[in-house]
């Protein structure tokens, strides 16, 4: 196996846990009414039962940081694995209402993690000229798992009664392939210096990254002036991290109040709201699905090309545009089919600007010695705020409407391309460790 290929296999078998990210949040829908009626569930558990894997989601991405500091970031990726695994299995042979439980939020827990763990392990091994297409990869890869999940329900619904436990189950399938990959990767080299001081396991795989550049980044990270204050999430909150907390916080906070999971989660509502039938919006809800997956591959191929901030300035005007016009709908009642083209639209630019930016920007954003705690803290400010939207839109939607809800996402985007203006750097085609130069006090 060639250089090229070797680095394109250490990401992908990373970016698995964002297809196991994806599968694991989306097949909860084919199963759902199944299990309530089932169990006989009232709202209350209804509630609990979809929304259990999101609350070990948000608990995943805060504790993340930890295991990948402590035993690496190849072993997290192997446990993240093994989560998956068992939750799949777990929930398929699930016997009862509160085993179903406990295998759920254990999926949900891979979810978190990985969303930390695994951009992050993916930034450090790739080349400064690829990184940003091959840790947006685990992006596409989340997108690309709910396709599956979608159609995998589809495929697997005329099962008979246990239908859903072959929806659950088949998960196994591509969680036992990460379990192999897991342990064929090599762990992430500069953690295997600042952690472990093993250089010579860490020159052998930054020789086959970039022979041209490995001398140089291992005296970078051996002359990191900061590396002594690193030790536990704490640390990230000392002065001389605060731009890239800065900078993490806010962009987790902007990809959410774009609106984005509102939609995603909501979008048959919101077509209705707009006057489609239900035939016609669950229709234009799979559109969305798709239009996801190909912007978001058009963002990953020109993210190394253009630049993070391109993106973000077209993705951001682009968004406003979508989002006004929108509202415009809902004020003026001229709905009807110019809702969905409009939230198309919407869906094309945040794909390839936020969608494929924000895992690539977070995890190149922090320096070495706390960037696991770094990516825990953007993972976690996006799953809570992920968590706290999703609960509320329904409400501030019926109580409002669509036209202010909608103008307030917009509002938010004028707010981000301002962001991206005045504050967001750079990153494309720089070495982790001149980022580090660029963003944090020494």
């Amino acid at each position: 196996m060639n250089q090229n290929m070797k680095i394109f296999f250490w990401s992908l078998s990373a970016a698995l846990g964002g297809f196991l990210f994806g599968f694991d949040t989306a097949v909860i829908s084919g199963v759902e009414q199944t299990l309530q009626k089932l169990w006989s569930l009232n709202a209350f558990e209804h509630g609990i039962t979809v929304s259990i894997a999101l609350g070990g989601t948000v608990l995943g991405s805060l504790i993340g940081g930890i295991p990948a500091e402590k035993y690496g970031r190849k072993a997290t990726l192997f446990i993240i694995a093994v989560f998956y695994f068992l939750s799949s299995l777990g929930t398929a042979y699930a016997v009862d209402w509160n085993t179903f439980l406990i295998f759920r939020f254990l999926g949900g827990l891979g979810v978190g993690i990985s969303s930390v763990v695994a951009p992050m392990y993916i930034s450090e091994i790739a080349p400064a000229h690829k990184r940003g297409r091959l840790v947006a990869m685990f992006q596409f890869n989340v997108v690309f798992g709910i396709l599956i999940a979608y159609l995998s329900n589809y495929l697997l619904a005329g099962m008979g009664e246990n239908a859903w436990r072959w929806m659950l189950g088949v998960q196994a399938v591509p969680s036992l392939l990460f379990i192999i990959t897991a342990v064929l990767i090599p762990e992430s080299p500069r953690w295997l210096i600042l952690k472990r001081g093993d250089l010579s396991t860490a020159r052998a795989t930054l020789n086959t990254i970039d022979a041209a550049t490995s001398e140089k980044i291992i005296f970078a990270i051996q002359n990191q002036t900061n590396a002594e204050t690193a030790g536990d999430f704490k640390s990230l909150f000392k002065p001389a991290y605060r731009k890239p907390v800065f900078l993490a916080v806010l962009f987790a906070l902007f990809n959410q109040v774009s609106g984005i999971n509102a939609i995603i989660y909501f979008s048959p509502r919101i077509f209705e709201m707009a006057g489609l039938g239900k035939n016609s919006a669950l229709l234009s809800s799979a559109g969305i699905g798709l239009i996801n997956l190909i912007s978001t591959l058009v963002g990953i191929s020109l993210i190394d090309r253009f630049g993070r901030k391109i993106l973000m300035y077209m993705g951001s005007i682009g968004l406003i545009a979508a989002l006004l016009l929108v509202a415009m709908a809902f004020y003026t009642g001229n709905m009807g089919m110019n809702v969905p083209f409009y939230l198309f639209a919407y869906i094309a630019f945040f794909g390839f600007s936020q969608g494929a930016v924000i895992w690539v920007f977070i995890s190149e954003i922090f320096p070495n010695e706390v960037r696991a705690y770094g990516q825990a803290l953007g993972s976690f400010t996006h799953w809570i705020l992920a968590a706290i939207i999703t609960f509320t839109f329904p409400y501030i939607a019926e109580t409002f409407g669509g036209g202010i809800t909608f103008s307030f996402f917009a509002s938010m985007m004028v707010l981000q391309l301002l962001f991206v203006w005045k504050i967001m750097p750079e990153t494309k085609g720089t070495s982790l460790e001149n980022i580090e130069k660029a963003l944090v006090l020494h």
